[in-house]
């Protein structure tokens, strides 16, 4: 058991290889894990110490390209990141089977994002929510001299609410939400500037005490929607579709089936906004707290028969993403990844991440309905089995094959299968 101290007095301050040598020093790391960590591969070790703190190497996740894809009537090539096994194969799977049918037809609601500005300690919080009202003209103007470069290009603010309340313990709390245009960036360092700004103009206005001032991650003012046509032809006839349109209903209903229903939607979205270098956090809680908008957490997906007697999904969820500013700009794999997608504005790269949302949610509810999920997921699993029970090189892909000819991808049977073959 370790018994080093986590206080090290200095270490932000440290160039990033002294910090890596500290850590093995103080860690008792061996050579061969240190010189692991000092391969940053194809990220420049200082750009990685330029994008987080105490930086001291990179993780590197495994970077695919889902094909068959048509969005908007335009073939597009899907960079994805992501570790799982499957992901990719299911939207390109997905895609193959609504190619005839016109692909994926997007749309977006705009770019609108909020920042909130909370305000505590209100005597009166009606009275002082039309103040605030009565002074938009004036609040626009604060954000827009906060942010001119987003003002120059089309951007700034463009509304404003303010909510009451009522459920605080310390009493009413008066928010004000204001509605900004952030057009190609995601935005969140926009409006956290022009909430900063604005409230102590509000709490001069109120007599109330400014706390929060902080973009909404629920961006329902930028949602990206995706749909979608699969025939009976495509995808094995009417009990493969009606067997879809059941799982569907299941996770309509039913919270625990939604959350994992909604995840399979987000192993698609996350991997192609992690590799175009946008916050999958941020697009993550959007999703979910969007799927529970209702007041019970539901599918952000629905899919329906048409009157051609075909299956039809479509999909709406917040897309908060850009094109500017962050890691899209930083990092160099994240430029080549959106030089390869083709997308000239952030609302294009959103509608391309709702197709992808769609795609990957099909493939998952049709495995479901007829094979069952394990079945193609645990086939390409098999690879990652062979390695952690030690197979290398040409091994890898023989022990794989012998583990789904079997019918058990498990690591023992995989260490079985990889002494026998070295014996």
């Amino acid at each position: 058991m370790q018994t080093h101290s986590s206080r090290i007095s200095g270490f932000h301050n440290l160039p990033m290889a002294d910090r890596l040598a500290k850590l093995v020093d103080i860690s008792g790391l061996t050579p061969d894990a240190a010189e692991h960590l000092a391969n940053t591969g194809n990220l420049e070790a200082a750009i990685a110490d330029s994008m987080i703190e105490n930086a001291i190497g990179t993780m590197n996740i495994p970077l695919g390209v889902a094909t068959n894809m048509i969005v908007d009537g335009r073939d597009v090539l899907i960079p994805m990141a992501t570790e799982e096994s499957s992901v990719v194969a299911a939207v390109c799977n997905a895609a193959r089977q609504c190619r005839d049918s016109g692909g994926f037809v997007t749309s977006m609601s705009g770019s609108l994002m909020i920042a909130q500005i909370q305000l505590t300690q209100v005597p009166d919080p009606e009275f002082a929510r039309l103040r605030i009202l009565e002074q938009k003209a004036q609040i626009q103007q604060v954000c827009d001299d906060t942010d001119p470069v987003l003002l120059k290009h089309g951007g700034g603010f463009r509304d404003l609410e303010v909510r009451v309340l009522n459920e605080a313990r310390g009493g009413a709390m008066v928010v004000t939400h204001l509605i900004v245009d952030t057009r190609d960036a995601m935005g969140a360092n926009a409006v956290n500037s022009m909430a900063e700004a604005v409230a102590p103009l509000i709490a001069q206005w109120t007599g109330g005490r400014p706390y929060l001032r902080i973009l909404s991650n629920l961006a329902d003012r930028r949602l990206a929607r995706a749909r979608a046509t699969w025939t009976l032809d495509a995808i094995g006839g009417e009990a493969v579709r009606d067997g879809i349109i059941s799982a569907y209903e299941f996770a309509h209903i039913d919270p625990y089936r939604a959350a994992t229903h909604n995840k399979g939607i987000m192993n698609g979205v996350s991997a192609v906004v992690l590799a175009s270098g946008n916050d999958t956090r941020a697009v993550e809680a959007g999703a979910h707290a969007y799927a529970a908008r209702s007041g019970q957490y539901r599918s952000l997906t629905h899919f329906e028969v048409d009157r051609d007697g075909n299956l039809v999904g479509t999909i709406e969820m917040p897309l908060a993403v850009g094109l500017v500013g962050g890691a899209t700009k930083s990092h160099p794999t994240a430029q080549v990844v959106l030089d390869i997608l083709g997308v000239d504005s952030a609302d294009q790269l959103a509608r391309v991440f709702a197709a992808v949302g769609l795609a990957q949610n099909f493939s998952a509810l049709k495995a479901l309905a007829t094979t069952g999920i394990q079945k193609g997921h645990m086939a390409l699993h098999a690879k990652n089995i062979a390695v952690m029970a030690g197979a290398v090189g040409a091994e890898i892909e023989a022990v794989a094959r012998e583990l789904i000819a079997r019918g058990k991808v498990r690591v023992d049977i995989a260490e079985e299968c990889l002494q026998q073959m070295r014996a």
